[in-house]
């Protein structure tokens, strides 16, 4: 809904702060060589310089003061502050600022930390879950690329940031209502330190199969994913295996926003195009206990555990370094009355993130036996290749050395006290005791 009116409406943003932190590696105070050389003393200079307000950007607060904003050197960090109030739907603030090396050492990225506090709410880090949805915020260099860690900066050169934040112009009334009077307080710092053999050049993405882990990451933090197009894929290799990882989902509709929602189909979500093992769900045993058959679900389920030890333990340190939390809502089966919410890195996929259902018959259906049909959407993917519980589809099948195989999902099945759904080989939903072994599949999200 396109907001056609003109509302008088101030969403300030406070005390925005971006840091330089200034700081040595390992840095020796004394050099000594034998012999009638003479060494110049190193110097180490790293701050922010050459602030510049883009044109277009709100220059007048509510009192019609103009907004500056300042560079404050300390002994320990040079930062930018400013304080803004951003009026109707469509105004931006926006500036340039140098991060600048006019030391004689070499410097490269090694932290990199954005956060967001809304109101009197608590501190939290910038994804696509914490910031509101009326708002775009980002931090990048002044040609839109991605930061990313052990990015050089140069003795004697510098690097153009460029921070924007927007209050989007075609949103909802329910949206408009949710911003007004919001007081946001925003935190950006990048830590510089000594350039080592792991300094980089800025980042440049160009395609999901042969960009590092590196740039990836970095780009889907700062949303910078158009070419990482949904059904891309990139091969990973895990031991002694390779295996191949496709994009799934690159969308965040405003489902995905609503309390109680599952965040597994929502933002940039990875999943693994095969199977790379096997594993039952959860042994048998006593019913009445949490961890076996289906009791407890997916929050139990010795599956989980498996997923986010070790099979999360043997990703490359440049995949899990991008690998966010997310919030998992899962169906549950006869021995319990409610839906399973946990938060994990890895997870298995449910009914309603691979099939529509399209079968009306009432007490019949995936949305039937699947009581967390409701709480998640369909994958980019699979609804782009209109997946439905009607049909067969040799996208959904799931190879297992070279050969079909069904996998396990997570969700248990609502009237039995044993099964969780699962793919067979030839791409139908089913069921199937717990304490059989299964083909494993995980997904799991960058941000």
């Amino acid at each position: 809904m396109k907001i056609s009116r003109k509302y008088n409406i101030i969403l300030a943003l406070v005390i925005v702060i971006l840091f330089i932190t200034i700081a040595y590696a390992t840095l020796s105070t004394n050099l000594m060589i034998n012999g009638s050389s003479k060494i110049n003393n190193s110097t180490w200079n790293v701050y922010w310089d050459n602030l510049h307000v883009s044109d277009g950007s709100i220059s007048l607060d509510s009192n019609d003061n103009t907004l500056y904003p300042a560079i404050i050197n300390t002994s320990d960090n040079t930062r930018v502050e400013y304080s803004i109030e951003l009026g109707e739907p469509g105004t931006f603030y926006e500036f340039t600022v140098d991060a600048k090396n006019d030391g004689s050492i070499d410097a490269m990225i090694d932290t990199i930390s954005s956060t967001i506090k809304i109101d009197n709410g608590e501190v939290q880090n910038i994804n696509s879950d914490t910031l509101p949805s009326w708002l775009k915020y980002s931090v990048t260099y002044s040609d839109g690329m991605p930061l990313a860690k052990y990015q050089k900066l140069d003795h004697k050169t510098s690097e153009k940031y460029k921070v924007r934040i927007e209050f989007k112009k075609d949103i909802t009334s329910g949206q408009l209502i949710s911003a007004v009077g919001k007081v946001l307080s925003f935190s950006f710092s990048v830590k510089y330190t000594q350039k080592d053999g792991n300094a980089i050049s800025e980042i440049h993405p160009t395609s999901f199969s042969t960009d590092s882990w590196n740039t990836i990451v970095s780009a889907v933090k700062v949303g910078n994913t158009s070419l990482y197009t949904v059904g891309s894929t990139k091969s990973i290799d895990i031991g002694s295996h390779t295996y191949t990882l496709r994009v799934s989902n690159n969308s965040t509709p405003e489902e995905c926003k609503t309390t109680g929602f599952s965040q597994t189909a929502c933002g940039f979500v990875l999943e693994f195009v095969d199977i790379i093992g096997k594993h039952m769900m959860n042994p048998s045993g006593d019913t009445s206990i949490n961890g076996y058959y289906n009791k407890g679900g997916w929050e139990y389920s010795e599956m989980r555990t498996y997923l986010n030890n070790n099979i999360y333990n043997s990703l490359p340190s440049t995949l899990k370094n991008g690998i966010i939390n997310t919030i998992v809502v899962s169906g549950y089966g006869a021995n319990d009355s409610s839906n399973f919410v946990t938060t994990d890195k890895l997870y298995l996929l449910s009914t309603h993130e691979v099939y529509k259902d399209v079968d009306n018959n009432v007490n019949d259906g995936i949305d039937y036996y699947d009581t967390a049909y409701y709480n998640t959407r369909q994958l980019d993917y699979y609804k782009n290749n209109n997946v439905t519980t009607a049909s067969t589809f040799q996208l959904i099948i799931k190879q297992f050395e070279n050969s079909g195989y069904q996998w396990w999902l997570r969700s248990a099945y609502f009237d039995n006290t044993t099964h969780f759904f699962r793919i067979n080989a030839s791409s139908h939903w089913t069921s199937y005791d717990s304490y059989n072994n299964g083909g494993v599949s995980p997904a799991f999200r960058l941000g």
